[in-house]
């Protein structure tokens, strides 16, 4: 049986792995992916018990139960190079033997729900309103790192997308779906459409500040998008990697956000961090019964 080596696989001294900090017995089956360090605590502030706070550089994690739910939320900080961290370390600690350093032969499967915000991409997606993902475009890299590859439906949505937008061979984009069994949960309150995950926040978004964009027609070609009766909904950072990761790794995965920005009306909300409050407590409260 192979080994992990330790290069590879970096346990500290308290017998947990590296840029997390959690050991395999701190972490639940059920997990709340934040990219904000702070907002950890904004959702344990609801759990009936808290059993494990640890916490690394930009890696905050709590462990509890949300009346007999076993939850994990961590943070993730921002980008798809931090996802790349997070969902490979949480996935070693359910399916890797630390003591042996060997893959285990039963697989446990998580679960892997983000609460984040975004930026809608369609004029009637308001504001302070809640978007469920059901696939993700990533224009970031990450995933042609790793073997993955596309059912016929998210083979299609690339083909689609791909003759939308014409791209020249700078992106490469890649397609990834959420899990159908959580997203079934979460229709009441939620707009379903296909996010966008882009590896910056100013230029990959469109945004000018001092630097001109290469393609600044983009935006306006990810809001015309249609594929079938679907469209793009929103774009941020994260998802198309978690969706991707946890397609290759076996683990079921939706993103859930709060739209804190319109960028085709071009406003901002008034109060995110409310928008966030109400993502969470409604969030929680569908989690709980699943």
């Amino acid at each position: 049986m192979h080994q992990i080596e330790e290069s590879e696989l970096i346990i500290n001294n308290r017998g947990a792995i590296y840029h997390i900090n959690l050991r395999p017995e701190e972490l639940a089956n059920t997990i709340i992916t934040v990219g904000d360090p702070n907002r950890v605590g904004e959702i344990s502030k609801y759990f009936d018990k808290v059993e494990v706070k640890q916490e690394h550089r930009e890696f905050v994690a709590h462990t509890g139960y949300l009346g007999k739910k076993r939850l994990t939320v961590i943070s993730t900080g921002i980008g798809p190079d931090n996802i790349d961290i997070v969902l490979n370390e949480l996935d070693a600690l359910a399916n890797i033997d630390f003591q042996t350093r060997t893959i285990k032969s039963q697989h446990t499967q998580l679960t892997f729900i983000r609460l984040g915000t975004s930026g809608a991409l369609q004029e009637e997606i308001p504001v302070d309103s809640f978007v469920a993902g059901t696939h993700s475009i990533g224009l970031d890299n990450l995933l042609h790192y790793y073997r993955f590859e596309n059912n016929e439906e998210e083979k299609q949505l690339y083909d689609f997308f791909m003759n939308h937008t014409k791209l020249d061979g700078t992106i490469v984009p890649y397609v990834a779906t959420a899990s159908a069994s959580l997203l079934k949960h979460f229709v009441d309150g939620f707009h379903h459409g296909i996010t966008v995950t882009c590896p910056g926040f100013y230029g990959p978004q469109g945004r000018v500040l001092r630097m001109r964009l290469a393609n600044p027609e983009l935006i306006d070609q990810l809001t015309t998008f249609r594929f079938g009766n679907r469209y793009i909904s929103n774009f941020e950072m994260e998802t198309s990697a978690i969706y991707g990761m946890s397609k290759i790794l076996g683990h079921q995965c939706l993103s859930l956000n709060a739209i804190v920005a319109n960028r085709i009306s071009k406003q901002f909300s008034k109060d995110g961090a409310a928008a966030v409050e109400t993502l969470i407590k409604k969030g929680l409260g569908i989690i709980e019964g699943i």
